[in-house]
């Protein structure tokens, strides 16, 4: 760890590209993006520096491109295909200025004009009033006079056209450019996030007018509305689950990626928008395009193919090695998280070593750090918040310790009240022994945020044969199906029966409304199944998770850490994990200190120690005799 006494002596980067922590590669590809606009793809599990990449990008961007105004103009041979021209920054904006002052002093000449005849006039009809008061003709020459004001006002009016304030039109300054994107010189090269867009918002659109007859209707070019392609001209356009654009939207996109710009129309066919299409509008952007692995396979092939064909596919990473570099690192990002939050105090270094073991712990990895940052910068701001709630001057370990349990995830909220539940109604055993019963462990939630639960598993062996398979009951995944056929074959190799021939075998996950997707159950479905099958008991106080192969070997599986902090908080004495997951284990001295740890590599191993063998040492020898 660098040498500081808190954050505020910890420099933080001025460039977004900078910042990026642990994403060396994706660092590098994003140079080579800004410097020749190339588009990318960023592929990886949510929280782990897509956007900040994009940003990066777009800051990059600065240096090398000038940015454009565009103005939308009348177009009098066909008002339905609005002009559109692009001017440099500052210039479109100086343009409409220049046109409206122009504009605005005609109308005041008119206005000042029409201001003195209307004058005369009147004076004009008090002077004949006064001449001809006592004249028998007097009325007849006053209204004709007020005829001939109306007329003369009328006529004016029909001159005067041109001011929309005063008689409203096509004319005059409703006829005037209309801007679509305008920028400041020197600006930043805009990124634009259009993640969830709708068409018109991403494409553009053309607003419906109900009032359109007889010319009294918003000119065609007013109603023309820029879309985030068009927002995003010489700069980054985000788009996060690109996959979930509708497959029209995609392609579209990959119109405008391919021509660098886009004419924009009405997006509703009933609307009166849609008769409008203005000239191609510029729209020359890079694409980040990120999301999951699962969302590939839904993208447009065109538009990944033009994405990998003129840039670049990236895959992010989710941990990195725990070294004292990558710790030095974790600590400037607890300091840009206070300097962007600005609103929380400074981190003491112990603070800083207190977050950097949570690292560890959501990296689910030993010896690595997590790089899903933003679960991380949001316990910075948890442990931030109880500071100043506290009135600390700085973030003590106390502060993020009380900030991890105010701020789990839903996950984890939803496991403590399964555990106590369950517990409660005695759903959930940790004492004495019973034949075919067994504690399994299971996570709720995904990487990085995965949250333990004990998932109680039962068995009846009973003679028959009828059933061709193992007939499992719960709420299961096809994977968790498929990994309790194996067991079978587990079975007839260490006692020499094949149990489907003579036994009818029924597992019962109980109460698994969460669901059981994954194999990590299949050593406990063992056990119990050979525990019932020939009555030895197993051990209450024992907890087990593995996937079990087909010749009996125990095989790793994801979110030990937190299926060993679930058996502790459960009050479970001794857990059992694959011994190739011991390296992964990263839980608190403390409570280290409740369990006992039993690492295997087979389930014989497992049998050893799980199951109460008195009285059936025969059983024992005979498996022993098949390793």
């Amino acid at each position: 760890m660098p040498s500081f006494k808190t954050t505020k002596d910890i420099e933080v980067p001025k460039r977004v590209v900078d910042q990026v922590i642990g994403q060396d590669f994706a660092v590098e590809v994003i140079k080579k993006a800004a410097e020749q606009r190339r588009h990318v793809l960023l592929i990886g599990e949510p929280g782990t520096g897509k956007s900040m990449l994009g940003v990066a990008l777009a800051d990059l961007l600065t240096s090398h491109h000038e940015q454009e105004d565009v103005l939308c103009y009348p177009n009098e041979k066909d008002p339905n295909q609005p002009l559109i021209k692009t001017f440099k920054a500052e210039e479109g904006e100086k343009i409409i200025v220049k046109l409206r002052n122009i504009m605005q002093s005609g109308i005041s000449a008119r206005r000042f004009l029409l201001f003195i005849i209307f004058g005369i006039v009147i004076l004009g009809l008090i002077f004949m009033f006064w001449q001809y008061k006592e004249s028998e003709f007097a009325p007849f020459v006053i209204l004709g006079g007020v005829f001939n004001m109306i007329w003369i006002i009328f006529m004016l009016s029909f001159l005067m056209r041109g001011a929309p304030g005063m008689f409203k039109t096509v004319t005059g300054l409703a006829m005037m450019p209309k801007p679509l994107v305008t920028h400041k010189k020197n600006e930043k090269a805009p990124f634009v996030d259009a993640t969830g867009a709708h068409d018109g918002a991403l494409l553009g659109d053309v607003l419906h007018d109900p009032f359109q007859s007889g010319g009294l209707g918003t000119p065609p070019h007013e109603r023309v509305i820029p879309g985030m392609i068009h927002k995003a001209n010489n700069g980054v356009l985000f788009l996060d689950e690109v996959a979930t654009l509708s497959p029209r939207s995609q392609q579209e996109l990959l119109t405008a990626l391919q021509e660098g710009k886009y004419s924009i129309t009405g997006q509703s066919e009933k609307s009166a928008g849609s008769m409008v299409r203005t000239e191609a509008v510029p729209c020359k952007f890079i694409l980040v395009a990120a999301g999951n692995m699962m969302e590939i396979q839904h993208m447009h092939p065109a538009l990944r193919s033009r994405i990998r064909g003129y840039g670049y596919e990236v895959h992010m990473k989710e941990t990195m090695p725990d070294s004292k570099e990558n710790r030095q690192k974790i600590a400037r990002f607890v300091a840009q998280e206070i300097k962007k939050d600005g609103k929380i105090p400074a981190f003491d270094k112990k603070a800083v070593e207190t977050i950097i073991h949570e690292a560890r712990k959501m990296a689910n990895r030993k010896d690595h750090l997590t790089l899903r940052l933003r679960e991380v910068g949001g316990l910075i701001r948890a442990a931030g918040d109880l500071a100043k709630e506290q009135k600390a001057k700085t973030v003590t370990p106390k502060h993020v310790l009380e900030a991890r349990k105010i701020a789990k995830t839903l996950e984890q909220q939803i496991a403590d009240k399964y555990i106590a539940r369950k517990k409660e109604y005695e759903v959930i055993v940790t004492k004495g022994k019973q034949v075919g019963r067994v504690n399994g462990l299971a996570v709720m939630g995904s990487d990085g945020a995965y949250s333990g639960i004990i998932l109680p598993i039962e068995s009846a062996v009973t003679p028959g044969g009828k059933e061709r398979e193992i007939v499992a009951t719960g709420k299961l995944g096809d994977i968790a199906k498929e990994a309790i056929k194996n067991v079978s074959a587990i079975i007839k190799k260490h006692f020499g029966q094949d149990i489907k021939e003579t036994h009818d075998v029924y597992v019962q996950f109980l109460q698994t409304y969460e669901g059981v997707e994954g194999d990590s159950a299949s050593v406990a479905v063992a056990t119990t199944i050979i525990s019932a099958l020939k009555g030895i008991p197993i051990k209450q106080d024992y907890a087990m998770t593995g996937s079990l192969s087909v010749r009996g070997e125990v095989l790793p599986i994801g979110g030990v850490s937190a299926k060993i902090d679930a058996a502790i908080d459960a009050g479970i004495k001794n857990v059992i994990v694959p011994e190739s997951n011991m390296k992964d284990i990263v839980i608190d001295e403390d409570r280290m200190k409740k369990i006992k740890i039993i690492p295997v590599k087979t389930i014989t191993e497992v049998l050893k120690s799980a199951l109460e063998w008195k009285g059936k040492e025969n059983i024992l020898k005979k498996i022993n005799s098949k390793l």
